[in-house]
């Protein structure tokens, strides 16, 4: 039996490799001759590099940028072997590299993640895949955009530094300087949201108070990346502010179209990246799931993506999550079974805890049920 699993993380319990390992090791318990193929996923935000580190055997590049304050952090990135620098925010400028007690917009920059991009650039990459899941930054991409060549300055007429704060006082920009390279290369995003950048739904309305936005903030960062984005738009003669997902991850979603990127789907991304459409239709059967599940799963969600491919492929697919809510009615129609782990009552505390035996636990339930109908 060929089987293919390929769930997303169960946040806060176990990554999606950690989940398809603790699969494997389930199916191999009662079934030793099983042919298991493992596509952990992802959707564009923490773990997006070692997901396809696991996926396709790329290269890790460690390398050292600037960090999400402003001090330099050692991270990396990964290579995969058709030349595609693999790069997420999580771990350039996340929001998990900062304490609750000092998110502050002002205080933050993306300079770091324009810098692992020239390092791409210089090692030769020719295409990139850029996750932004998790960022801690407000700045619309203006550090990024600084570190790629951008100059801007206040209204006195000086040059600005690379921080939120620093955003708030545009004036004037100059994106002549921006590096020339970028012209040359195919730069996609893992982007699942479709905010625009600045309004009620723009990125400092939506997700500035997560990152330690106070109201008065909000009211800033907006009006500022306003000004940023006319500023940019009148320099390349382009619409960037109002396009879906520009909003995403403070605004970088807007940085990185003007600087050529394409916005998509990070499920669809991610599986495409990994090859994971091939390896679905070898397949008997797959397993996906993630740490909670409703309807909104079919909506750009990595075990929504993956059951497309395998219904459209006429392979049967098996939805395991950690829990299961909502209309499960729309979840049945596309999986051939939808089934949570936690098998017994119990605190949430204690499941996430204990998420990998009762993630093993049920697999070999599946696999039991699955080999009994076929004898």
């Amino acid at each position: 039996m060929k089987i293919v699993l390929a769930p997303d993380s169960f946040k806060g319990s176990l990554t999606s490799l950690e989940a398809a390992t603790t699969m494997k090791q389930a199916i191999q318990s009662i079934d030793e001759q099983a042919t298991i193929s493992i596509k952990p996923m992802a959707d564009g935000g923490e773990g997006t590099v070692d997901v396809l580190l696991a996926s396709t055997k790329g290269e890790k590049v460690p390398i050292t940028c600037t960090g999400p304050l402003g001090t330099p952090i050692h991270t990396y990135y990964a290579v995969l072997k058709n030349n595609t620098a693999v790069i997420e925010i999580a771990n350039i400028a996340g929001l998990t590299q900062i304490a609750k007690s000092r998110r502050n917009p002002d205080i933050t920059t993306t300079y770091g993640l324009g810098e692992v991009i020239k390092a791409a650039l210089d090692r030769g990459c020719t295409s990139f895949i850029i996750g932004l899941g998790g960022s801690a930054t407000n700045d619309g991409g203006f550090g990024l955009l600084q570190a790629l060549g951008m100059r801007a300055w206040n209204h006195a007429g000086s040059q600005l530094g690379i921080f939120g704060k620093d955003m708030l006082a545009v004036k004037d920009i100059c994106f002549s300087d921006i590096d020339p390279r970028l012209r040359k290369v195919h730069i996609q995003v893992a982007c699942d949201v479709d905010n625009p950048l600045v309004g009620d739904r723009g990125a400092s309305a939506i997700y500035g108070p997560q990152k330690g936005a106070t109201k008065e903030q909000i009211i800033m960062y907006d009006k500022a990346l306003s000004t940023l984005g006319k500023r940019l738009e009148a320099e390349l003669n382009q619409d960037f502010t109002t396009v879906q997902g520009a909003g995403a991850a403070g605004g970088l979603g807007f940085a990185l179209l003007a600087i050529g990127a394409e916005l998509t789907s990070g499920a669809a991304l991610i599986g495409k990246a990994s090859g994971i459409d091939h390896a679905i239709r070898q397949a008997d059967l797959v397993i996906t799931g993630e740490g909670q599940s409703d309807e909104q799963t079919l909506y750009g969600k990595a075990p929504g993506y993956i059951v497309e491919v395998a219904n459209k492929n006429k392979v049967p697919a098996i939805l395991l999550s950690g829990s299961l809510s909502g209309d499960l009615a729309a979840l049945r129609e596309k999986f051939d079974g939808c089934f949570s782990i936690i098998t017994s009552p119990s605190t949430v505390e204690a499941c996430m805890e204990n998420a990998d035996r009762l993630l093993f636990n049920q697999t070999v339930n599946i696999l039991h049920l699955i080999q009994n109908l076929k004898s």
